[in-house]
Protein backbone atom coordinates (compact mmCIF):
# COMPACT_ATOMS: atom_id res chain seq x y z
CA UNK A 1 0.00 0.00 0.00
CA UNK A 2 1.17 3.53 -0.74
CA UNK A 3 -0.05 6.93 0.47
CA UNK A 4 -0.64 8.93 -2.71
CA UNK A 5 -1.99 12.32 -1.67
CA UNK A 6 -3.12 14.53 1.18
CA UNK A 7 -6.47 16.26 0.65
CA UNK A 8 -7.52 19.53 2.25
CA UNK A 9 -10.90 21.23 2.01
CA UNK A 10 -11.09 24.78 0.66
CA UNK A 11 -13.91 27.27 0.16
CA UNK A 12 -12.58 28.98 -2.97
CA UNK A 13 -10.59 26.55 -5.08
CA UNK A 14 -9.19 29.21 -7.41
CA UNK A 15 -7.99 31.36 -4.52
CA UNK A 16 -6.36 28.30 -2.95
CA UNK A 17 -4.65 27.31 -6.20
CA UNK A 18 -3.26 30.84 -6.42
CA UNK A 19 -2.13 30.78 -2.76
CA UNK A 20 -0.28 27.46 -3.05
CA UNK A 21 1.29 28.52 -6.36
CA UNK A 22 2.47 31.92 -5.12
CA UNK A 23 3.57 30.94 -1.62
CA UNK A 24 4.94 27.42 -2.20
CA UNK A 25 5.52 27.19 -5.95
CA UNK A 26 3.14 24.23 -6.35
CA UNK A 27 1.66 23.56 -9.78
CA UNK A 28 -1.68 22.14 -10.86
CA UNK A 29 -1.28 18.57 -12.12
CA UNK A 30 -4.96 17.81 -12.72
CA UNK A 31 -8.11 19.91 -12.35
CA UNK A 32 -11.31 17.86 -12.11
CA UNK A 33 -13.90 20.56 -11.44
CA UNK A 34 -13.71 21.00 -7.68
CA UNK A 35 -10.97 18.45 -7.10
CA UNK A 36 -7.48 19.73 -7.93
CA UNK A 37 -4.30 17.69 -7.67
CA UNK A 38 -1.22 19.84 -7.19
CA UNK A 39 2.46 18.98 -7.22
CA UNK A 40 4.00 17.50 -4.08
CA UNK A 41 0.86 15.41 -3.48
CA UNK A 42 -1.49 18.14 -2.28
CA UNK A 43 -5.15 17.81 -3.30
CA UNK A 44 -7.61 20.68 -2.94
CA UNK A 45 -11.27 19.69 -2.58
CA UNK A 46 -14.09 22.20 -2.95
CA UNK A 47 -15.92 22.50 0.40
CA UNK A 48 -19.33 22.09 -1.26
CA UNK A 49 -18.30 18.73 -2.75
CA UNK A 50 -16.71 17.59 0.51
CA UNK A 51 -19.80 18.50 2.53
CA UNK A 52 -21.91 16.53 0.04
CA UNK A 53 -19.73 13.46 0.57
CA UNK A 54 -19.73 13.67 4.36
CA UNK A 55 -22.97 15.51 5.08
CA UNK A 56 -21.15 17.21 7.99
CA UNK A 57 -19.87 20.71 8.64
CA UNK A 58 -16.18 21.50 8.24
CA UNK A 59 -14.30 22.96 11.20
CA UNK A 60 -11.57 25.39 10.10
CA UNK A 61 -8.59 25.94 12.40
CA UNK A 62 -9.26 22.66 14.19
CA UNK A 63 -5.50 22.10 14.59
CA UNK A 64 -5.92 18.35 14.07
CA UNK A 65 -3.68 18.17 10.99
CA UNK A 66 -0.79 20.12 9.57
CA UNK A 67 0.81 20.45 6.17
CA UNK A 68 4.58 20.36 6.68
CA UNK A 69 7.04 21.87 4.23
CA UNK A 70 10.81 22.19 4.49
CA UNK A 71 12.78 25.21 3.29
CA UNK A 72 16.53 25.76 3.66
CA UNK A 73 16.30 29.55 3.33
CA UNK A 74 13.46 30.04 5.78
CA UNK A 75 14.21 33.72 6.38
CA UNK A 76 13.64 34.41 2.65
CA UNK A 77 10.46 32.32 2.76
CA UNK A 78 9.13 34.31 5.73
CA UNK A 79 9.95 37.55 3.92
CA UNK A 80 8.04 36.33 0.83
CA UNK A 81 5.13 35.31 3.07
CA UNK A 82 5.02 38.68 4.82
CA UNK A 83 5.28 40.58 1.54
CA UNK A 84 2.54 38.55 -0.12
CA UNK A 85 -0.95 39.90 -0.77
CA UNK A 86 -2.42 37.48 1.77
CA UNK A 87 -3.36 38.31 5.34
CA UNK A 88 -1.40 35.65 7.18
CA UNK A 89 -2.75 34.42 10.50
CA UNK A 90 0.27 33.10 12.39
CA UNK A 91 0.19 30.39 15.01
CA UNK A 92 3.81 31.22 15.71
CA UNK A 93 6.14 33.52 13.85
CA UNK A 94 9.62 32.33 12.97
CA UNK A 95 11.13 30.63 15.99
CA UNK A 96 13.93 28.19 16.74
CA UNK A 97 13.38 24.96 18.63
CA UNK A 98 15.87 23.77 21.25
CA UNK A 99 17.19 21.19 18.72
CA UNK A 100 18.08 23.98 16.27
CA UNK A 101 15.25 23.71 13.72
CA UNK A 102 13.67 26.99 12.69
CA UNK A 103 9.91 26.91 12.01
CA UNK A 104 6.97 29.15 11.26
CA UNK A 105 3.30 28.08 11.57
CA UNK A 106 0.30 29.76 10.03
CA UNK A 107 -3.08 29.07 8.47
CA UNK A 108 -3.92 29.05 4.80
CA UNK A 109 -6.92 31.17 3.70
CA UNK A 110 -9.30 28.33 4.72
CA UNK A 111 -7.86 27.61 8.15
CA UNK A 112 -5.67 24.64 7.24
CA UNK A 113 -2.59 24.62 9.48
CA UNK A 114 0.80 24.85 7.77
CA UNK A 115 4.30 24.50 9.19
CA UNK A 116 7.44 25.43 7.29
CA UNK A 117 10.70 24.38 8.85
CA UNK A 118 14.33 24.06 8.04
CA UNK A 119 15.43 20.51 7.17
CA UNK A 120 15.96 18.33 10.20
Amino acid sequence: MQLKNVLIVVNDINKSIEFYKEIFGLQVILDQDGNVIMSEGLVLQDAKLWKGFLNKDMIPRNNMTELYFEERDIEAFVERLENSKYEIEYVNRLMEHSWGQKVVRFYDPDGNLIEVGTPV
